[in-house]
């Protein structure tokens, strides 16, 4: 899980003391929620939102900083991830998460929910120990609303073929923006930044995020299930429309409609088809040129941050993140 960072050891040595954090506060006397919240947490995941919340840290002044209090902060934000994670897979019935068996179809649907809201509560217990009388508790409440709000938006656009771009960037605002922005928009004030930079960051954060879901996206459509680490054409056979097929049918709805009409009802095959059909309709290419456009946003205000070594890092990682080949 760490070796993406073996370029940043600064940050992967204190991303091993937020491991260290997570894997003391989930601690449970239940065996098997306890089985479940380790293997999610030894899956293989980037911690790409604590790394992000580090990076934008040290962007501040660093003397005036409290080390213990940015590892809970970054520990909360990649628990909050976690829990998240575990309710999608709820919601989505999905077998497989980063490459391993689901908690859901491991341990059943009853494990998975608690599992999920003890990681909620272990958030906010985080929250109050590192920022208590801070105004950042209300702006983590807020950020959390969104982003299940987010969720709540792409659920009620699922097999629906009127879906418009602006449902689809409604919802990946806030169930993947929201949680960049957040760990971002954090990092820079507990960081010690100015205002005007922790706004700053804050809009690097989404521009990031919205790129990063978008490209995530695409890879669904590029992919086989070995590099996606899930099931492939996975959101299709869910409802979930993103944007290489939104943008591939905006001018040719007819000749998707006989396959999406058929809702969860279609097969592997006629999924395989549709995913032929983005393809050919540059689905993927146009997605492909969204998400550079938000890319390039990102690296265009991270040039204008403080110089410092966090933000060499930060353009660094959003030039390697961001910049996927398929």
């Amino acid at each position: 899980m760490l070796d993406y960072w073996n370029n940043y050891p600064t940050i992967q040595e204190k991303l091993k003391a937020v491991c260290s954090t997570i894997e003391s506060q989930v601690q449970v006397r239940n065996q098997e929620i306890q089985e479940a919240l380790t293997n999610l947490a030894q899956a293989g995941g980037k911690m790409l939102r604590p790394a992000l919340f580090l990076l934008f840290s040290e962007v501040g002044d660093s003397t005036k900083q409290d080390q213990e209090q940015l590892i809970k902060v970054a520990a909360s934000l990649e628990i909050l991830h976690m829990a998240t994670l575990i309710h999608d897979d709820i919601i989505d019935d999905s077998p497989l998460r980063r490459g391993i068996i689901t908690v859901q179809a491991e341990y059943g649907k009853d494990v998975a929910v608690y599992t999920g809201d003890l990681l909620f509560t272990v958030f906010f217990d985080l929250l109050s120990d590192a920022m208590n009388g801070s105004e950042f508790l209300h702006t983590n409440a807020r950020a959390m609303r969104r982003l299940l709000l987010g969720e709540l938006d792409q659920m009620q656009v699922r097999f629906d073929q009127n879906q418009t771009l602006n449902d689809y960037l409604r919802s990946i605002n806030g169930k993947t923006a929201e949680l960049f922005w957040l760990s971002c928009i954090e990092g820079a004030h507990f960081g010690k930044c100015s205002p005007e930079t922790q706004q700053l960051a804050g809009r690097i954060g989404r521009n990031i995020g919205v790129a990063f879901q978008v490209y995530d996206d695409i890879l669904d459509y590029v992919a086989d299930s070995e590099q996606l680490k899930k099931p492939v054409l996975e959101d299709l056979a869910q409802g979930v429309y993103t944007l290489p097929l939104l943008l591939a049918k905006e001018d040719h709805p007819e000749v998707f409609a006989p396959y999406l009409d058929k809702k969860a009802a279609i097969t592997v095959e006629e999924a395989q088809k549709v995913s032929a059909l983005v393809l050919e309709y540059d689905g993927v290419d146009k997605a492909k040129e969204f998400a550079l456009e938000f890319t390039e946003k990102a690296l265009d205000e991270i040039d204008l941050l403080p110089d410092s070594p966090g933000k060499t890092m930060i353009k660094q990682l959003t030039s390697e993140l961001l910049g996927r080949e398929y």
